[in-house]
């Protein structure tokens, strides 16, 4: 009966939603089930990745609205999970799969209507069902870009043993102390673990004395090793580009990038593996926007027009299998992408950590950074 209740009072907006969020789990609702009160009228409001807080990627959305939404750039994942919980209202964030689960549990993601993406259907099945985009069956993030995580190196500046055997453990080497770049994130202790022989299944759900074990064994030493650690692509490219460092972590667009600036540079499918991921976009609790605006700007982002100039432009794959069908072949095939389903099947998909595991490995990520 208070079940009943409680989703009644819930489904009348006579609850906060504060209070329907503190009690919905008790009463087994799930949290992206809760419904959002009736908005009051204003612009749509995007967290979204700097690059592509921008017009070009949404032609459809603006031809038809007459103008972008209000953007607001985020630097990662937890920077925009920490905003929107402090308040800040958004609509739509453009999350990737291994960090939807932090929204999704925080009451924050809504279900998307797939019925009213009208580029759905032309979505790569693989995708649809992936790890991030469904949780408990429902759809709670529409995939959109794609592309690799790897190591970018100049050939002309390493050890030829290393471009005859790439290995993460470059990363590692005194031999390249102060001369490679790796992203600022904890990715690089598991790594680390995985050079020591270990899993990536294993390496990402570390915790507790193993986890600190192999923050001392090969976080330190990453970090030490770096000569930075890199949170601008562009910074990374530039001291790759002036020799300054002759190796990196790095996504698919740097390759293509340096590779357009005449500089001799490679990408590496290193022993230990090679990283895949994808983002997309998912629907937000805390905006006050017309839903409708939401669900325009995320249709807008599957476009296959949206695709080709994500491929032809920064080198990363796109969601909609059309995108590969209008996209220049040169292109496409200059990154390896041609046959996206085989590309992921063979690489390491980056995976969701439980929110508890995610909280320590920030913890310790930060614990060795401030020994540098």
């Amino acid at each position: 009966m208070q079940r009943i209740r409680f989703i009644d009072r819930m489904a009348q907006g006579r609850m906060s939603r504060r209070e329907m969020l503190a009690s919905a789990g008790a009463f087994g609702v799930g949290a992206i089930l809760v419904p959002v009160r009736a908005r009051a009228s204003g612009p749509l409001v995007c967290l979204e990745w700097a690059g592509y807080d921008v017009a070009d990627y949404i032609p459809a959305f603006v031809e038809k609205h007459g103008r972008t939404p209000d953007f607001a750039v985020f630097g990662g994942e937890e920077e925009a999970l920490a905003k929107v919980r402090a308040g800040f209202a958004a609509d739509v964030m453009h999350p990737c799969n291994y960090s939807v689960s932090r929204f999704v549990s925080a009451g924050l993601a809504r279900e998307i209507d797939t019925a009213r993406l009208s580029h759905w259907p032309d979505i790569f099945p693989a995708l649809k069902t992936a790890e991030g985009v469904l949780t408990d069956g429902r759809v709670v993030m529409a995939p959109a870009d794609w592309g690799n995580s790897s190591i970018a190196y100049r050939p002309d500046l390493v050890d030829p043993a290393f471009a005859a055997d790439p290995t993460w453990g470059i990363f590692f080497d005194d031999a390249y102390r102060g001369r490679v770049s790796m992203l600022d994130n904890e990715l690089l202790i598991q790594i680390g673990a995985m050079v020591g022989g270990m899993s990536y299944d294993e390496a990402y759900a570390l915790s507790g004395a193993a986890l600190e074990q192999a923050a001392r064994t090969w976080g330190r030493k990453g970090v030490e090793i770096s000569r930075f650690l890199w949170t601008d692509a562009s910074e990374v490219q530039q001291a790759m580009a002036s020799g300054e460092i002759v190796a990196a972590y790095a996504w698919n667009d740097l390759v293509k990038n340096l590779q357009a600036e005449g500089i001799p540079v490679a990408y590496a499918v290193p022993r230990e593996g090679l990283f895949t991921w994808f983002c997309g976009l998912t629907l937000l609790n805390s905006g006050r926007a017309d839903e409708a605006l939401a669900y325009d700007f995320i249709d807008a982002w599957l476009s296959p027009e949206t695709g080709k100039l994500l491929i032809e432009g920064s080198g990363y794959g796109h969601a909609n299998m059309k995108s590969f069908e209008i996209a220049d072949p040169d292109a496409v095939a200059a990154m390896g992408l041609r046959d996206p389903v085989a590309v992921m099947e063979s690489a390491i998909l980056f995976r969701t950590p439980p929110d508890a595991v995610q909280n320590e490995h920030n913890r310790v990520w930060s614990d060795v950074k401030a020994l540098r």
